[in-house]
């Protein structure tokens, strides 16, 4: 894998964090398997992908990327799926946090 790939599979990690975030909003304790299985295995993916793209990528920078992906795509979701609030103040932030993640994978 070269240093292109790893960012993809960062990219790839930081959306499955997403998906297990929102999964565990319908877990329910445990007792919805279905949510329970795609939080197991977005999980499993999304620390998989983090592991291989910190092997060509520092650490420190792939974990804030990872969970700044994570982070915002959430937000997202959550704005478009569950009735979150939307403010000036929270899209300039979410705006913020995409242009701090260009510029990290922009310094290489």
């Amino acid at each position: 894998m070269n240093a292109n790939w790893a960012w993809v599979a960062l990219l790839a990690g930081g959306l499955c964090e997403a998906g297990f975030t929102t999964a565990l909003r319908h877990i329910d304790g445990g007792r919805n398997l279905a949510a329970l299985a795609g939080f197991l295995i977005a999980v499993t993916a999304s620390m998989g992908l983090l592991a291989l793209a910190g092997r060509h990528i520092p650490m420190g920078t792939a974990y804030a990327v990872w969970a700044g992906i994570g982070a915002g795509a959430t937000a997202l979701i959550g704005i478009a799926f569950y009735a979150e609030p939307l403010s000036l103040a929270r899209a300039l932030l979410l705006i913020t946090l995409i242009a701090c993640i260009a510029g990290l994978k922009a310094l290489g």
